[in-house]
Protein backbone atom coordinates (compact mmCIF):
# COMPACT_ATOMS: atom_id res chain seq x y z
CA UNK A 1 0.00 0.00 0.00
CA UNK A 2 1.03 3.57 -0.60
CA UNK A 3 0.63 6.68 1.31
CA UNK A 4 -0.07 10.23 1.54
CA UNK A 5 0.25 12.83 4.03
CA UNK A 6 -1.46 16.24 2.94
CA UNK A 7 0.78 18.81 6.03
CA UNK A 8 0.30 22.13 4.01
CA UNK A 9 -1.65 23.78 6.34
CA UNK A 10 -0.85 26.60 7.71
CA UNK A 11 -1.57 25.66 11.55
CA UNK A 12 -2.79 29.46 12.61
CA UNK A 13 -5.48 28.56 15.61
CA UNK A 14 -2.25 26.61 17.09
CA UNK A 15 0.10 29.91 16.39
CA UNK A 16 -2.60 32.04 17.91
CA UNK A 17 -2.90 29.81 20.91
CA UNK A 18 0.90 29.98 21.80
CA UNK A 19 2.16 26.98 20.03
CA UNK A 20 5.81 27.47 18.98
CA UNK A 21 6.36 24.50 16.42
CA UNK A 22 4.62 23.82 13.31
CA UNK A 23 1.64 21.65 13.35
CA UNK A 24 3.65 18.88 11.80
CA UNK A 25 6.29 18.80 14.10
CA UNK A 26 4.12 19.27 17.48
CA UNK A 27 4.93 15.98 19.79
CA UNK A 28 2.79 13.44 20.55
CA UNK A 29 4.27 10.58 22.59
CA UNK A 30 7.53 12.22 22.29
CA UNK A 31 7.58 12.34 18.35
CA UNK A 32 6.56 14.83 16.10
CA UNK A 33 3.37 14.15 14.51
CA UNK A 34 4.57 13.61 11.09
CA UNK A 35 6.73 11.49 12.41
CA UNK A 36 4.44 9.26 14.16
CA UNK A 37 2.23 8.93 10.90
CA UNK A 38 5.08 8.19 8.75
CA UNK A 39 6.58 5.46 11.66
CA UNK A 40 2.94 3.84 11.42
CA UNK A 41 2.75 4.02 7.85
CA UNK A 42 6.26 2.17 7.55
CA UNK A 43 5.01 -0.44 10.05
CA UNK A 44 2.18 -1.18 7.36
CA UNK A 45 4.91 -1.94 4.85
CA UNK A 46 4.44 1.17 3.07
CA UNK A 47 5.59 1.01 -0.89
CA UNK A 48 6.03 4.65 -0.98
CA UNK A 49 5.12 7.66 1.50
CA UNK A 50 4.21 11.00 -0.58
CA UNK A 51 3.99 14.37 2.07
CA UNK A 52 3.11 17.75 0.71
CA UNK A 53 4.04 20.98 2.94
CA UNK A 54 3.85 24.51 1.88
CA UNK A 55 6.11 26.79 1.54
CA UNK A 56 6.75 28.39 4.69
CA UNK A 57 7.69 25.46 6.67
CA UNK A 58 11.27 25.06 5.67
CA UNK A 59 11.40 23.47 9.17
CA UNK A 60 9.23 20.24 8.40
CA UNK A 61 10.87 20.27 5.00
CA UNK A 62 14.06 19.85 6.56
CA UNK A 63 13.12 17.35 9.26
CA UNK A 64 11.31 15.28 6.41
CA UNK A 65 14.75 15.19 4.09
CA UNK A 66 16.88 14.17 7.61
CA UNK A 67 14.34 11.89 7.63
CA UNK A 68 13.73 10.03 4.34
CA UNK A 69 17.40 8.28 3.92
CA UNK A 70 16.71 6.12 7.18
CA UNK A 71 13.64 4.33 5.52
CA UNK A 72 12.92 1.46 4.02
CA UNK A 73 10.99 2.81 1.41
CA UNK A 74 11.03 6.34 -0.96
CA UNK A 75 9.74 9.59 1.06
CA UNK A 76 8.70 11.52 -1.95
CA UNK A 77 8.25 15.22 -0.48
CA UNK A 78 5.84 18.23 -2.46
CA UNK A 79 6.64 21.59 -0.99
CA UNK A 80 4.04 23.82 -2.46
CA UNK A 81 1.54 26.41 -0.53
CA UNK A 82 -1.92 26.03 -1.42
CA UNK A 83 -5.46 27.61 -1.19
CA UNK A 84 -6.81 24.16 0.17
CA UNK A 85 -6.57 20.93 1.32
CA UNK A 86 -7.43 19.80 -1.70
CA UNK A 87 -5.55 21.05 -3.83
CA UNK A 88 -3.12 20.02 -1.84
CA UNK A 89 -4.68 16.22 -2.35
CA UNK A 90 -4.21 16.72 -5.64
CA UNK A 91 -0.69 17.16 -5.67
CA UNK A 92 -0.70 13.85 -3.66
CA UNK A 93 -2.67 11.77 -5.69
CA UNK A 94 -1.20 12.88 -8.95
CA UNK A 95 2.06 11.55 -7.33
CA UNK A 96 0.30 8.09 -6.09
CA UNK A 97 -1.69 7.44 -9.65
CA UNK A 98 -1.24 4.40 -11.98
CA UNK A 99 0.28 3.16 -8.55
CA UNK A 100 -2.38 0.97 -7.54
CA UNK A 101 -4.55 2.10 -4.06
CA UNK A 102 -3.33 4.40 -2.05
CA UNK A 103 -4.37 6.13 1.88
CA UNK A 104 -4.02 9.67 1.96
CA UNK A 105 -5.00 11.22 5.82
CA UNK A 106 -4.47 14.81 6.94
CA UNK A 107 -0.94 14.93 9.85
CA UNK A 108 -3.34 16.27 12.37
CA UNK A 109 -5.57 13.23 12.13
CA UNK A 110 -4.62 10.43 15.62
CA UNK A 111 -5.52 7.32 15.48
CA UNK A 112 -5.04 4.06 17.37
CA UNK A 113 -2.33 1.93 15.39
CA UNK A 114 -4.37 -1.30 15.56
CA UNK A 115 -7.24 0.24 13.92
CA UNK A 116 -5.55 1.38 11.30
CA UNK A 117 -4.25 -1.82 10.56
CA UNK A 118 -7.80 -3.42 10.28
CA UNK A 119 -8.57 -0.41 7.55
CA UNK A 120 -5.38 -0.43 5.67
CA UNK A 121 -6.16 -4.77 5.68
CA UNK A 122 -10.11 -4.45 4.72
CA UNK A 123 -8.75 -1.75 2.02
CA UNK A 124 -6.37 -4.11 0.84
CA UNK A 125 -8.61 -7.08 0.31
CA UNK A 126 -11.55 -5.50 -0.90
CA UNK A 127 -12.77 -6.31 -4.19
CA UNK A 128 -11.73 -4.94 -6.82
CA UNK A 129 -15.11 -3.10 -7.96
CA UNK A 130 -14.68 -0.92 -4.67
CA UNK A 131 -13.42 2.28 -5.71
CA UNK A 132 -12.07 3.59 -1.94
CA UNK A 133 -12.73 3.20 1.63
CA UNK A 134 -13.14 5.89 3.89
CA UNK A 135 -12.41 5.63 7.35
CA UNK A 136 -15.43 6.89 9.73
CA UNK A 137 -16.23 7.35 13.23
CA UNK A 138 -18.80 7.68 15.97
CA UNK A 139 -16.82 10.34 17.81
CA UNK A 140 -17.42 14.15 16.92
CA UNK A 141 -14.32 15.91 17.18
CA UNK A 142 -14.99 18.93 14.87
CA UNK A 143 -16.21 22.21 14.39
CA UNK A 144 -18.05 21.12 11.48
CA UNK A 145 -17.94 17.64 10.84
CA UNK A 146 -19.08 15.90 7.30
CA UNK A 147 -21.87 13.13 8.34
CA UNK A 148 -21.81 9.91 6.92
CA UNK A 149 -24.36 8.26 5.47
CA UNK A 150 -24.44 4.35 4.42
CA UNK A 151 -25.93 1.48 3.36
CA UNK A 152 -24.71 -1.92 4.06
CA UNK A 153 -21.34 -0.13 4.38
CA UNK A 154 -21.53 1.56 0.95
CA UNK A 155 -21.86 5.83 1.22
CA UNK A 156 -24.62 6.96 -0.15
CA UNK A 157 -24.03 10.72 0.93
CA UNK A 158 -21.84 13.08 2.53
CA UNK A 159 -24.07 15.49 4.65
CA UNK A 160 -23.41 18.71 6.41
CA UNK A 161 -25.93 18.15 8.87
CA UNK A 162 -27.05 14.55 10.45
CA UNK A 163 -30.17 12.55 9.49
CA UNK A 164 -31.74 9.39 10.24
CA UNK A 165 -29.21 6.97 8.12
CA UNK A 166 -25.64 8.79 9.05
CA UNK A 167 -24.40 7.30 11.94
CA UNK A 168 -20.69 8.13 11.01
CA UNK A 169 -18.68 11.12 10.43
CA UNK A 170 -15.75 11.40 8.20
CA UNK A 171 -11.95 10.73 10.07
CA UNK A 172 -10.06 12.50 7.75
CA UNK A 173 -8.67 9.26 6.34
CA UNK A 174 -8.93 8.71 2.41
CA UNK A 175 -8.17 4.84 0.69
CA UNK A 176 -8.72 5.53 -2.88
CA UNK A 177 -7.63 4.61 -5.94
CA UNK A 178 -7.07 6.06 -10.21
CA UNK A 179 -10.80 6.82 -10.88
CA UNK A 180 -10.69 8.90 -7.45
CA UNK A 181 -7.96 10.81 -8.79
CA UNK A 182 -9.56 11.51 -12.28
CA UNK A 183 -12.75 12.67 -10.30
CA UNK A 184 -10.35 15.08 -8.66
CA UNK A 185 -9.09 16.24 -11.96
CA UNK A 186 -12.69 17.07 -12.68
CA UNK A 187 -13.52 19.22 -9.80
CA UNK A 188 -10.85 20.92 -10.05
CA UNK A 189 -11.46 22.17 -13.51
CA UNK A 190 -15.09 23.11 -12.27
CA UNK A 191 -13.51 25.00 -9.73
CA UNK A 192 -14.63 23.04 -6.59
CA UNK A 193 -12.37 23.66 -4.24
CA UNK A 194 -13.78 21.90 -0.90
CA UNK A 195 -12.60 18.34 0.48
CA UNK A 196 -16.02 17.30 1.21
CA UNK A 197 -17.74 18.31 -2.48
CA UNK A 198 -15.07 16.64 -3.97
CA UNK A 199 -15.90 13.10 -1.52
CA UNK A 200 -19.55 14.15 -3.08
CA UNK A 201 -18.57 14.26 -6.60
CA UNK A 202 -16.97 11.00 -5.96
CA UNK A 203 -21.31 9.23 -4.75
CA UNK A 204 -22.81 11.69 -7.56
CA UNK A 205 -19.52 9.37 -10.43
CA UNK A 206 -21.16 6.19 -8.92
CA UNK A 207 -17.73 5.29 -7.27
CA UNK A 208 -18.64 2.82 -4.78
CA UNK A 209 -16.93 4.33 -1.78
CA UNK A 210 -17.27 1.79 1.44
CA UNK A 211 -17.59 3.06 4.91
CA UNK A 212 -14.91 1.51 7.69
CA UNK A 213 -15.35 1.92 11.06
CA UNK A 214 -12.36 3.09 13.02
CA UNK A 215 -13.50 3.89 16.28
CA UNK A 216 -12.05 7.16 17.88
CA UNK A 217 -10.36 9.38 15.68
CA UNK A 218 -9.47 12.97 17.06
CA UNK A 219 -8.15 15.99 15.22
CA UNK A 220 -5.62 18.46 16.87
CA UNK A 221 -6.62 21.41 15.88
CA UNK A 222 -6.41 23.87 19.36
CA UNK A 223 -3.58 23.54 21.85
CA UNK A 224 -5.68 22.26 24.08
CA UNK A 225 -6.33 19.07 21.58
CA UNK A 226 -2.79 18.60 21.97
CA UNK A 227 -3.00 17.36 25.13
CA UNK A 228 -6.79 15.34 24.73
CA UNK A 229 -4.34 13.68 21.94
CA UNK A 230 -1.46 12.45 24.15
CA UNK A 231 -4.04 11.19 26.82
CA UNK A 232 -5.99 9.76 23.83
CA UNK A 233 -2.68 7.51 22.68
CA UNK A 234 -1.40 6.88 26.61
CA UNK A 235 -4.94 4.95 27.50
CA UNK A 236 -4.06 3.09 24.07
CA UNK A 237 -0.78 2.15 25.25
CA UNK A 238 -1.92 0.79 28.62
Amino acid sequence: MNFGIIAAGEGSRLVSEGVASPKPLVKLEGKPMIGRLIEIFVSMGAGRICVIVNEQMTEVADYLRSLAPTLPCPLELEIHTTPSSMHSFHYIGERLRNHGRFIVTTVDTIFRPEEFRKYVDAYENAPANVDGMMAVTRFVDDEKPLYVAEKEGRITAFLDTPREDAHFVSGGIYGLADKAVDVLDQCLHRGVSRMRNYQRALIDAGLDIEAFDMGKIIDVDHADDIVVADHFLSETND
